[in-house]
């Protein structure tokens, strides 16, 4: 995610927005100053979360969300890094 997306509380509101859709993954911040995430989950479930990705939380601005499909990893949480 590209935008004013760290220092927001952008990470933790996406593993609670997670827990809620029950996808698993990943997210991360990145030294550019964007937020990396990987979500594994039924293909609806992944579609809302990418969709809640695009909005963040309201402390956020999100101005741009790269979406590019990877290999599962079979995580059993969405873990915060």
């Amino acid at each position: 995610m590209h935008g004013n997306v760290q220092g927001v509380g952008f990470r933790m509101a996406a593993r609670r927005e997670a827990a809620r859709l029950g996808v698993v993954g990943n997210v991360r911040n990145r030294f550019d100053g964007t937020v990396e995430a990987e979500v594994e989950g039924e293909a609806d479930a992944v579609h809302a979360m990418v969709s809640w990705l695009e909005q963040g939380p309201s402390s956020a601005r999100v101005d741009r969300v790269d979406v590019a499909p990877v290999e599962p990893r079979g995580d059993a949480e969405f873990r915060v890094s």
